[in-house]
């Protein structure tokens, strides 16, 4: 029976020894699913998204004529509707980047350096439960609370601060995108603090260096590739979201909203697929920036 087993176990063991000796080998057979896969489902896809931004509609037909052109982006760049929803939409996401990293950097110190190991277990659960629920169940919640009679109102008209008008607002989209994309902001800070050993906090407070030259030469530099990464979701998520500002926004458009009318409603997939190229060409330039700023190393 011993000698049975053995001899069912050589195969195993000679497979296993050939791929110790063949390492890249072994690298090679688990990454091809993986990026087999990534290049079908996403390249690939990103590949027929950009050829057809070189495409055109028929405008009698209605149908794709697959002949080369440029019309499409000469469209977007030279029409000053398309140029104010890009930079509306920028302007957008550049504003809810700055508000999460100004909420988002406090709260992340005092859960590395203050916080105790309970508080901060505490405080993880608080950022990371939002992610569980439903993107639209909390868009609607938002929807209810910028409304002219939402609980926000309530509360400035309570201590003689309002009311104002904040239902379907630019003010309303922000509160919401900034409440969205916050525990995106706060992970990568958080991650980029605790890596800051304190022995460089302790010989800063040796030199003789205050509290505030402390954090502006020691701890801002070192947590700076944080923000940066905590930026690239913020911002980019907010660049190519199109359910809150219909939910909550004004009726001014959006790269999202524009896109998805063009490709449904209007039923022009190449302008479409070209005004999709807005926001990779943007996020391309702010990642090179982020990279700069070691933004992956905080990833």
């Amino acid at each position: 029976m011993a000698t049975a087993e053995h001899s069912d176990d050589v195969p195993s063991r000679r497979l296993s020894a050939f791929f110790y000796r063949h390492r890249w080998l072994k690298a090679i057979l688990l990454l091809v699913p993986p990026l087999g896969w990534m290049t079908v489902i996403y390249l690939a896809s990103l590949a027929v998204l950009l050829a057809t931004a070189f495409w055109q509609q028929n405008v009698l037909t209605g149908q794709i004529d697959r002949t080369f052109t440029t019309a499409n982006l000469e469209a977007l760049r030279t029409d000053d509707v398309y140029r104010q929803v890009t930079l509306r939409t920028v302007g957008m996401a550049a504003a809810v980047t700055i508000a999460d990293a100004i909420l988002a950097f406090p709260l992340a110190y005092y859960m590395v350096r203050i916080a105790s190991r309970r508080t901060q277990a505490l405080l993880f659960l608080l950022v990371l439960v939002p992610l569980w629920s439903s993107y639209l169940v909390k868009a609607y919640t938002w929807r209810l609370m910028t409304a002219d009679q939402g609980p926000i109102n309530w509360a400035f008209e309570k201590v003689g601060l309002g009311p104002y008008h904040t239902a379907y607002t630019l003010l309303a989209m922000w509160l919401a995108f900034s409440y969205m994309w916050l525990p995106y902001m706060v992970l990568p800070i958080f991650a980029a603090l605790s890596r800051v050993p304190n022995s460089l906090l302790e010989a800063s407070g040796d030199l003789g260096a205050r509290a505030g030259t402390t954090f502006r030469r020691v701890i801002a530099p070192l947590a700076l590739p944080g923000v940066a990464a905590g930026s690239i979701f913020t911002f980019s998520l907010t660049l190519g979201d199109y359910i809150i500002p219909y939910i909550v926004g004004t009726s001014s458009l959006f790269i999202g909203q524009a896109v998805y009318i063009h490709q449904g409603t209007a039923g022009n997939i190449p302008l479409a697929a070209a005004f999709s190229i807005v926001p990779i060409v943007i996020m391309a330039v702010y990642l090179t920036i982020a990279k700069r700023l070691g933004a992956f190393d905080a990833l």
